[in-house]
């Protein structure tokens, strides 16, 4: 690419680690060295005024509320940060970078201090681009608050009360099951390894095209995790004692009614993640997740 003049958005966690302002820092001097032209999101952009940055390194940088044209956007923070971030950019379909400050850092796989051979990158084309699914969410009552879409899943949970819920499941109208749990996780394969990780779920590699769909604290043993293709069409009809439920899109929370029913489908847009060169799904299972280790493997 090699393009001078490249713009950038930048987004952030307000959540300041001690080792964040000189990180950001080092990325904004990087970002000059190229002439690129740099964009910040207005709240991020006064916690790191607040925080410290001289004014030579965040001068000449400008605020913004919505996100301005431009070819990449920057996610300084963890995966939750890249979730958000993800929100926001929607459908512009501007490749997200994510850059690692806080602590698992799977999405957000630029650790912080490869800033800057991660912007030398950038401008030299050296990078991949990864498209990633995402999931829509429409209720039969009410709407979803902020994005309707999810990178990683979309919970339907219980709310304010001890009892389970009621979740009765069809694909593309065909009765599924009626399950009795705490909730149901329906993720991508890239939210594969969040939420429904931890409630038993398998790993599901990027691009497999498939949803899945995993309860949470099931009352029945018999139920287990089921992978569907992501052109169905999941139905999802929650009754509850409370009269009301939970529903997450990417831990956005907000109540719908009880009797409310939550169509999903695959989002008609998806969300690009920039991968460096070099980069592999599988190391980072190992790395991030320890997937597979061994200590007999380790040398003393």
């Amino acid at each position: 690419m090699n393009d001078p003049t490249l713009r950038f958005a930048i987004f952030g966690n307000t959540f300041q680690r001690r080792d964040t302002p000189p990180a950001v820092g080092r990325l904004l001097c990087a970002l000059r060295r190229h002439g690129a032209t740099v964009d910040i999101d207005c709240e991020y952009l006064d916690c790191l005024r607040a925080a410290g940055l001289p004014a030579d390194v965040v001068g000449g940088v400008r605020g913004f509320t919505e996100l301005p044209p431009c070819d990449f956007v920057l996610s300084l923070g963890g995966d939750g940060t890249l979730l958000k971030t993800a929100s926001r950019v929607r459908s512009r379909q501007v490749p997200i970078v994510g850059v690692n400050m806080g602590r698992m850092g799977f999405l957000a796989d630029v650790a912080s201090d490869e800033v800057e051979a991660c912007i030398d990158a950038l401008h030299l084309g050296d990078y991949s681009v990864e498209d990633r699914v995402l999931i829509q969410a429409c209720p039969s009552s009410g709407h979803i608050e902020g994005c309707d879409c999810a990178l990683n899943d979309v919970a339907i949970l219980k709310r304010d009360t001890a009892s389970m819920i009621s979740i009765r499941a069809s694909i593309d109208g065909e009765h599924l099951a009626t399950y009795q749990a705490d909730g149901l996780i329906v993720s991508t394969p890239t939210g594969s390894t969040a939420y429904s990780l931890s409630n038993g779920g398998p790993i599901i590699t990027p691009r497999t095209g498939v949803l899945l769909m995993t309860a949470v604290a099931p009352h029945s043993l018999n139920i287990r995790p089921i992978v569907i293709p992501d052109t169905a069409g999941i139905e999802l009809t929650v009754a509850s004692r409370s009269h009301n439920f939970l529903v997450a899109v990417d831990g956005r929370s907000q109540t719908l009614p009880e009797g409310a029913t939550l169509h999903l489908r695959r989002a008609p847009y998806t969300a690009k993640i920039v991968r460096r060169s070099g980069a592999n799904y599988f190391s980072t299972l190992r790395e991030k997740l320890m997937w597979a280790a061994d200590s007999r493997e380790q040398t003393p």
